[in-house]
């Protein structure tokens, strides 16, 4: 499978199952689009018809070219099979060892965010904080399901997890207690809207947690708007931006996301990406919201063309700014086009229900943090480990290869088929799809690809003039 676009000037082509990505000039391009269905006269003629009118473009230069084309086929970068399409793969069979939880330390929150998947924190049911007890628990089963594994993952999510900051220290105390003993290294991170965040609590995070997630939408008047504190007083915007500002200096503009929300209301998200870049932040995540389409704020079809307008107006903006030496990063454009997409990456995709876990304050084991609250996918809980063996079989099976949707989508081995949670929420099967997504990650990659073919370009000219 081949996917062709043009981006920002550039002739880009995705070899989709090897992951090869090459950068053309319009003869190539024209030529990779006819190729598998047309024969090399026929390409031939068709160019030497198209290009007429630039008598550079000789019979010899086409028939050059289609060597190179066939050259590239040959050895498996271009117009490649995929070796796994057809292979009997036993996916339950599949040996996942968990990796990582997410501890719902905090279901209670302090602000009332209107799209809030989990209800404010309360994930549909009651709130309440999770005890140091089965804190402890669920870390003694991460570690007792972990396998060989060493590097282990803990992010303390809500709610608000700071509403329950003293558990909070003590569970990474235990976590360091235990390292040593069973061969183990904990990855703590968290999760946070800022609002009770102190100096204090600062100091303990850039101490003992890998990253930090800072929750906030972007320009004043799209965040409060939707991320409003829960008696509806004051500005939370005001409260958490200078915090924010001073956790970001103290990482050192590293290890740290500000992670956003956009939604029908601010569908020129790229000014909000933007405004926090001009407020010094140099990682940030600024995602589309998912809701029901009764919601005022979701994301509707029509709004895909202006989305994906504005992902190309972002990426065009972050190569200006790199070249300016005043660059950010955008998590939907970070990608590794070196390693290729291989098998483990196929079938494994975000590893919900199988490698990573949620935690309810009461122990409860659900797929992911977005399945949380709905009984129909709880899976055990931290005492008892793993109960529904059935359910977590069927979140095995979550991969490209078993939704019908990937089939034909140049995007899949990078997205890994996408979010189970999301295409459960609107087509009733984790192993559907969420199309309005599948369209905005396919925007993604392109831009992503874009940006990637831009700097290899800028650095093949430096290094020539040098």
């Amino acid at each position: 499978m081949v996917h062709q676009y043009k981006s920002n000037g550039y002739n880009i082509v995705l070899d989709v199952n090897s992951g090869c990505v090459h950068v053309v000039d319009d003869l190539a391009y024209d030529v990779i689009a006819m190729w598998e269905n047309h024969t090399p006269e026929e390409i031939t003629a068709a160019m030497l018809e198209r290009y007429a009118d630039r008598p550079e473009i000789t019979r010899s230069e086409v028939e050059e070219v289609i060597g190179d084309v066939r050259a590239l086929q040959e050895d498996g970068s271009l117009f490649s099979d995929d070796p796994y399409r057809d292979a009997v793969i036993d996916f339950k069979q599949r040996n996942a060892v968990v990796k990582a939880l997410c501890l719902h330390v905090a279901h209670d929150c302090n602000l009332g965010c209107k799209y809030c998947f989990a209800d404010e924190g309360e994930y549909m049911g009651r709130r309440a904080l999770m005890s140091y007890e089965v804190g402890r628990q669920a870390l003694d089963f991460l570690i007792q399901n972990s396998g060989s594994r060493v590097n282990l993952e803990v992010d303390f999510f809500g709610g608000e997890p700071l509403m329950n900051w003293d558990v909070v220290k003590q569970l990474v105390a235990y976590g360091r207690s235990q390292e040593k003993e069973h061969n183990k290294k904990f990855r703590f991170t968290i999760t946070t809207n800022g609002v009770l965040l102190t100096d204090e609590i600062l100091d303990f995070v850039n101490k003992e947690m890998g990253n930090i997630v800072l929750s906030i939408d972007g320009r004043k008047e799209v965040n409060d708007r939707m991320r409003p504190f829960r008696n509806g007083n004051g500005s939370p915007y005001d409260l958490i931006m200078p915090k924010f500002k001073k956790v970001a200096e103290s990482r050192h503009q590293d290890n740290y996301y500000v992670r956003g929300t956009y939604t029908h209301f601010n569908k020129d998200f790229a000014s909000d990406v933007l405004h926090l870049a001009d407020e010094g932040f140099k990682q940030i995540s600024v995602e589309p919201v998912v809701a029901a389409p009764t919601e005022p704020y979701a994301i509707r079809e029509e709004d895909v063309p202006e989305l994906c307008a504005e992902y190309d107006r972002l990426a065009k903006e972050i190569l200006s700014r790199r070249r300016k030496g005043n660059g950010f990063n955008f998590f939907h454009f970070m990608i590794d086009l070196t390693g290729g997409p291989c098998i483990y990456k196929r079938i494994s995709g975000c590893g919900a229900g199988t490698e990573y876990l949620a935690v309810t304050p009461w122990g409860d084991l659900y797929p992911c943090h977005q399945f949380v609250g709905n009984t129909d996918f709880l899976l055990g809980n931290v005492y008892d480990g793993i109960q529904n063996k059935e359910l977590q079989d069927r979140f095995k099976l979550c991969n490209v290869y078993a939704r019908e949707s990937c089939k034909d989508c140049f995007a899949k081995f990078w997205c890994s088929g996408g979010c189970s949670a999301n295409a459960y929420h609107f087509s009733g099967d984790i192993n559907g799809s969420y199309e309005i997504g599948c369209e905005l990650q396919r925007k993604r990659l392109e831009c992503a690809i874009m940006i990637k073919a831009a700097e290899a370009e800028a650095a093949a000219q430096e290094k020539q003039e040098s």
